[in-house]
């Protein structure tokens, strides 16, 4: 297979022997992708310092399975992620990396994250930007929230009641058992997506962690440690090219 000019952003690289690199990307048109760019660490390359996580770029790649080898690659302009902004995009790469399966085309999923990269960049309210792309990711998977009613009987959510989260089942009454509990009025204002009220803004970050965990399993967020870390002078080479594995690690957050 040759894919010629494709949209794409990298999401990770690492080192691949003495001067290439192993890149997964997310494609427009794609999905996430695996990719060898040989030589790209050598002195002489044309990608030497193209390849960058947070840049527009057009990818071109030759092969088939889980690992090709990339044959083009031109930069469409970037916006540099910085500070806080910064950590976060590497937050929302390696959900990407975790949660995304390979060779799945999700057009939409790409836009949302351009848009989310768009939104971090201008510095706008960040956890807004996360949760809304927390949101998008779930629903692309197949494992959207189930928020504007209560139970299988479609009963709608009362704004003054406190009820559970539970996945795979959704909204279900209040109770002992399972699930993360939530006030009916953090549920309406996330299906609305306004999150003004600091209360609920909290209670959904709690929710979208609680969801997200059951699907990313028992081995922790690695970006989730550097929140805890002071954002001046952070890079993007040193955070993203160390990984242990196929997903890749993206740093200690």
């Amino acid at each position: 297979m040759r894919v010629q000019l494709e949209p794409a952003y990298v999401l990770h690289r690492r080192p691949y022997r003495e001067t290439s690199l192993l890149l997964e990307a997310l494609t427009r048109g794609h999905g996430r992708v695996g990719l060898v760019a040989r030589g790209a660490r050598g002195p002489r390359s044309a990608w030497r310092g193209l390849l960058e996580p947070f840049c527009p770029l057009t990818l071109s790649w030759v092969g088939r399975g889980e690992l090709m080898t990339l044959s083009g690659a031109e930069a469409t302009g970037c916006s540099p992620l910085q500070g806080r902004g910064l950590l976060a995009g590497l937050y929302v790469n390696e959900l990407l990396v975790r949660l995304v399966p390979r060779n799945d085309p999700h057009p939409g999923l790409y836009e949302a994250y351009r848009v989310t990269l768009e939104a971090l960049a201008a510095e706008l309210t960040q956890e807004q930007t996360l949760r809304w792309f927390e949101g998008r990711l779930l629903e692309a998977l197949g494992y959207g929230l189930a928020l504007g009613e209560c139970d299988d009987a479609g009963v709608p959510i009362d704004p003054a009641r406190v009820y559970r989260y539970r996945i795979e089942e959704g909204t279900v009454q209040a109770g002992e058992g399972e699930g993360f509990p939530v006030r009916g009025a953090t549920l309406l204002g996330l299906t609305r997506e306004g999150l003004a009220d600091p209360q609920a803004a909290r209670e959904v970050k709690q929710l979208m962690r609680y969801v997200l965990q059951h699907y990313l399993g028992e081995r922790p967020l690695a970006s989730r440690a550097l929140f805890q870390r002071p954002a001046a002078g952070v890079g993007t080479r040193g955070l993203v090219s160390r990984s242990d594995d196929e997903g890749g690690e993206l740093g200690h957050r």
